[in-house]
């Protein structure tokens, strides 16, 4: 902390009163990764279940339900 006449200048972590350790960074990734993570399963997991579930359907059987 320095005057400059009437004017007090402070660095950063004097006027905020503490550090920054950036924790709410790693929060945000480990959050956006997990979402990521758990979208992508719940998405493969429903795309192999209905696949299970269908028998294909043959170029025959297509033309006789239309």
């Amino acid at each position: 902390m320095y005057r400059s006449g009437d004017e007090v200048h402070l660095d950063d972590d004097e006027a905020r009163g503490g550090s920054t350790p950036h924790v709410v960074r790693y929060v945000l990734i480990t959050s956006l990764a997990l979402a990521i993570l758990a979208m992508s399963t719940i998405w493969i997991a429903r795309a192999l279940s209905d696949r299970t579930e269908r028998a294909p359907v043959t170029a025959e059987q297509h033309a006789l339900s239309n």
